[in-house]
């Protein structure tokens, strides 16, 4: 069984350029107002039209001229806010309303790009970016583990020693800023603190700049 949904008629207060810009639209869509809001409210979300200006409510000089058709005053002139009459779904504000409208003119002046993306394909797209994040640090930890040092059984006892902890050739020289600079770098990595931390590779390291730095 299919429940009918209620729909209501709104009274949006708008300028009257606005007006008949909107109407002029419809025109040219051959199709009318009601249909045009209707088509943006249920294709776009809310937060695609909280982006789009609201044209507000019509200046205090602008007013439109119309006659009264029943009660006492039935017959009289009178000044009103210009405005648009649709009749949509319950549960609209009329600001929303508004956006959706000029949502269509800025399209249909080529002002403006939307994106309408499937809900669940956007969804997919992001486990797909999410898997293969998780697969790349992963990867990157598997790298860090390979390329790191292996600590030594006996401790560092010699400038040797210092030097391979550090990465440097047994034969090679570093002058103070090169020492440091290695430190920092692997310190980075295998302080306790970090995602890759190693108490072990932590302490060696100290040991390591114990004495390289006391020959520096």
């Amino acid at each position: 069984m299919t429940t009918a949904t209620r729909k209501i008629s709104y009274t949006v207060p708008c300028a009257s350029s606005f007006r008949d810009a909107v109407m002029q639209l419809a025109e040219r869509r051959q199709s009318n107002v009601a249909d045009l809001a209707r088509s943006a409210l249920l294709l776009l979300p809310e937060d695609v039209l909280r982006q789009i200006p609201d044209p507000g409510e019509p200046a205090a000089g602008d007013r439109e001229q119309t006659v009264l058709k029943s009660g006492p005053s039935a017959g009289r002139p009178w000044r009103r806010k210009p405005r648009l009459q649709v009749r949509l779904p319950a549960g609209y504000a009329v600001p929303t309303v508004r956006r959706a409208l000029n949502l269509l003119l800025f399209l249909s002046r080529n002002e403006r790009e939307i994106d309408i993306h499937d809900p669940a394909q956007a969804k997919q797209q992001q486990q797909s970016q999410d898997h293969a994040f998780t697969e790349e640090i992963e990867r990157l930890q598997t790298i860090v583990s390979v390329l790191s040092f292996n600590p030594l059984t006996g401790g560092v006892r010699s400038r040797m020693d210092a030097l391979h902890v550090l990465g440097f050739a047994p034969s090679s020289r570093p002058n103070r800023s090169e020492i440091r600079a290695r430190f920092r770098a692997l310190a980075a990595v295998h302080h306790p603190d970090g995602n890759y931390g190693d108490h072990q590779r932590m302490s060696q390291l100290n040991a390591a700049m114990e004495i390289l730095g006391s020959g520096l």
